[in-house]
């Protein structure tokens, strides 16, 4: 366990943080799977329309640094082709 006091704040720190990410993560992943259920149900029009809602989301994650902005870009890009390709 931590004993100086710059070690234990950053602990508290770094649980904070831990939290903040893990919601933003969490959030990402619910957003790109409303994608893919509208992908998989066949609606072009509603995948197009939760891709729109997913990808500020995603690139949002890539700039606080949650996914890197290749994996973002990398995401969006393979949902797209798939909605184009219904």
């Amino acid at each position: 366990m931590a004993t100086h006091v710059s070690a234990e704040k950053r602990i508290r720190q770094t649980a904070r943080r831990t939290a903040v990410n893990r919601a933003r993560l969490s959030r990402l992943r619910t957003f790109v799977k409303k994608v893919e259920t509208a992908i998989a149900a066949g609606d072009k029009e509603a995948a197009r329309a939760a891709l729109k809602a997913a990808q500020p989301e995603l690139q949002r994650g890539a700039q606080k640094g949650v996914l890197h902005r290749n994996t973002a870009a990398r995401k969006l890009s393979r949902l797209s082709a798939r909605i184009k390709a219904l």
